[in-house]
């Protein structure tokens, strides 16, 4: 067996709440899987605003090994919130999204590095997507739709196994603060004229704790932040400012 395709440096960031269950397995998954890949590595946990154990985890997980970093947000800011700030703590030139339930094996990190650098963001693919059916059906209405309002071409937007050169993300202003932020940052990588490459990955069953994707309030919030996105996007293309005046 061939030895994997290695990148010089990944941070990959682990958005978590309510994850106490998870964090630690997951945790160490990557520190035994990173090395295979990369020269170097950091792990970071993203505490978003968990009321369970989960930051004391990750943080005693920091103390017992330098690659490990965990930032915590006193309040609960959503996945969007939680993402942007695993992206503004990144330092290596290679950034890996992987969501913090333990839905994603590291190990298929290895089937996303052959295709760097030729890509800028090399995005998973859930080939069985490990789910209740309501949700496989939502996600997928929701993916027809982004692709049809916002011209995005990969067909799994919310998989939360996403690669990215650190150098296509560097300081993009993102919005969005719930489960619209996958597909902000795919609409915004393909405005930077981003190479995108989709590969499948596994998605396993979770095994502890509690989805929250289905909630409501967090399916009417990404509909409120596409619209807004849309507009945006619209506007820029018309070349008016998202006001609707004419940019200078």
């Amino acid at each position: 067996m061939s030895a994997p395709a290695r990148i010089p440096g990944i941070s990959v960031f682990l958005p978590s709440h309510n994850e106490e269950g998870n964090v630690e397995r997951v945790v160490r998954s990557w520190i035994a899987e990173c090395p295979r890949v990369a020269d170097n590595f950091e792990v970071i946990v993203v505490d978003d605003g968990s009321r369970d154990r989960t930051g004391e985890i990750a943080e005693r997980l920091a103390a017992e090994d330098a690659h490990v970093k965990v930032v915590r947000h006193p309040v609960n800011r959503g996945y969007g919130g939680a993402v942007i700030s695993g992206i503004r703590a990144a330092t290596e030139p290679y950034v890996l999204l992987c969501d913090g339930d333990g839905q994603f094996d590291p190990a298929d990190l290895e089937r996303l590095t052959p295709f760097v650098p030729e890509y800028d963001v090399v995005c998973g693919r859930r080939a069985h997507r490990a789910d209740p059916l309501m949700r496989r059906i939502n996600g997928k209405a929701w993916t027809t739709l982004v692709r049809v309002l916002l011209g995005i071409t990969i067909t799994d937007i919310d998989c939360g196994f996403k690669l990215f050169k650190r150098e296509k993300i560097d300081g993009m202003e993102l919005r969005a603060h719930g489960a619209m932020i996958s597909t902000e940052l795919m609409a915004r990588v393909a405005g930077r004229k981003a190479k995108v490459k989709e590969v499948d990955v596994q998605h396993l069953p979770r095994m502890t704790g509690e989805q929250s994707g289905a909630n409501l309030k967090v399916v009417a919030r990404a509909f409120k932040e596409l619209i807004a996105l849309y507009r945006e996007l619209r506007a820029e293309r018309e070349g008016r400012a998202p006001g609707g005046s004419e940019q200078p």
